[in-house]
């Protein structure tokens, strides 16, 4: 049944612009669907319902959470998978060190070691980069205490 339905199906697959496999013929109207022979025929079946487009199946949750933890270990990050320019991709160290040193920050005035004016002051420096290390900005804590 499924070969004597092969014109129809090629009719079909390019009024919908995919492939044969993709094209449902409803078994039930395989009378009407025989009967069709031009393009036309097949676009009042496809208006009537009797030929469907199969929906397309998309990447599972699972498979892009397995990406993502791959991701995250540093597999599937060599050279062809990179865009952009290496100084593009090294944004993420500077996050990751002014998120450091701005959670110091906090520790700091939550301790009582520095006060809200001081710490609006650190909290500007760090955003302008002056300080390369969480220790760093410890040691200039340690100096502006002494002053």
């Amino acid at each position: 049944m499924k070969g004597m339905l092969k014109t129809q199906r090629r009719l079909a697959s390019r009024l919908f612009g995919v492939g044969e496999k993709k094209v449902w013929l409803d078994p039930a109207k395989f009378k009407e669907i025989k009967e069709a022979i031009t393009a036309e025929d097949v676009k009042g079946l496809v208006k009537k319902g009797f030929i469907s487009e199969k929906k397309s199946a998309g990447q599972s949750r699972a498979r892009a959470r397995l990406f993502a933890m791959k991701k995250r270990r540093g597999h599937r990050t060599g050279v062809g998978s990179r865009k952009g320019k290496k100084n593009a991709r090294t944004n993420f160290q500077w996050i990751d060190k002014v998120k450091a040193l701005r959670n110091e920050l906090f520790k700091e005035r939550t301790a009582g070691k520095i006060d809200k004016k001081q710490f609006r002051v650190m909290y500007t420096k760090v955003k302008g980069n002056a300080f390369h290390s969480v220790n760093h900005m410890r040691n200039y804590i340690e100096e502006m205490k002494k002053s």
